[in-house]
């Protein structure tokens, strides 16, 4: 019994120091699983509050003249859809830190932005034009920059953006006249109705105008079937028409206006000349 006595001893302490190392394991084991989920974690807190900045445009109900009672109700429609536009680019730069090269913001949102804003101030002038004096140069509002220190920045005419958002001079003239652009790469084509042939007669003095938006126009359509063919296979079903069709048809949209507004500066305002902005993609 006591010889037996320190086997069993021996045996004892074996157990308890082989069940002291079993739970010294599991510890280290479920410390670095906590360690790696809290790391996870950290990782997916710091790009949550990595801000990519703010997206501010100037003020455009600041800048308008005394509203008419008549035109009230779509004035206000429309500069809440300015604020609505805001907001959905401001998600979308959200949506996409990290995305694209150093150009993306410019050309994926802040001039597609630019586009959207121009038609929209275009429609509140023509809303005020019909019952008071329209207000010129609300296109100068359009503009918006972003602000990566989180300070409301003062808006400036945006950079010129390459590929398929056209650039300033785009934004600024909106977009495609009626044309059938074909880059012959298979992809398809976007057709747009004839905006000139449904002109009314052009006085003189707004020839020159009316022109340069014209040719401006057929220079957009052909940037969008450039980009069509330059984007094949991405995005899913509904990416055409969101990244290309929709954001032709603003730019159309505001250029038909300024097409507009020059003749009517000497005759007869065209009016509808909108119905003519959606293009369509014939494959």
């Amino acid at each position: 019994m006591s010889r037996a006595l320190p086997k069993y001893n021996k045996r004892r302490v074996a157990a308890i120091g082989a069940a002291a190392a079993l739970a010294l394991t599991g510890a280290v084991v479920v410390n670095s699983a906590l360690a790696g989920e809290s790391s996870g974690k950290s990782g997916t807190d710091a790009r949550t509050l990595a801000s990519p900045g703010t997206i501010t445009c100037p003020d455009v109900a600041a800048q308008l003249p005394a509203v008419p009672a008549t035109a009230q109700a779509e004035v206000d429609r429309n500069l809440a859809l300015l604020d609505t536009q805001i907001t959905e680019a401001n998600q979308r730069l959200a949506d996409t830190v990290g995305q694209g090269g150093p150009n993306f913001v410019q050309n994926a949102i802040l001039g597609p932005l630019e586009d959207k804003r121009i038609a929209t101030v275009n429609r509140i002038a023509t809303a005020i034009g019909r019952t008071a004096d329209r207000p010129e140069g609300l296109d100068a509002l359009a503009p918006c920059t972003l602000d990566t220190a989180g300070a409301g920045a003062t808006a400036t005419p945006s950079a010129t953006a390459t590929g398929s958002t056209g650039g300033a001079d785009d934004a600024e003239d909106g977009g495609n006249a009626g044309d059938t652009g074909d880059t012959g790469t298979g992809v398809g084509t976007i057709t747009c109705p004839d905006v000139a042939s449904q002109l009314p007669a052009v006085p003189a003095t707004a020839q020159a105008e009316v022109d340069r938006n014209l040719a401006l126009l057929d220079t957009q359509i052909a940037e969008a079937n450039q980009r069509l063919a330059d984007t094949v296979g991405q995005g899913g079903p509904d990416f055409v028409q969101n990244a290309i069709l929709g954001p032709l048809e603003d730019k159309r949209i505001a250029t038909v206006n300024r097409i507009a507004t020059a003749i009517g500066r000497t005759a007869d305002r065209p009016e509808g000349l909108d119905a003519l902005a959606a293009c369509t993609l014939n494959q």
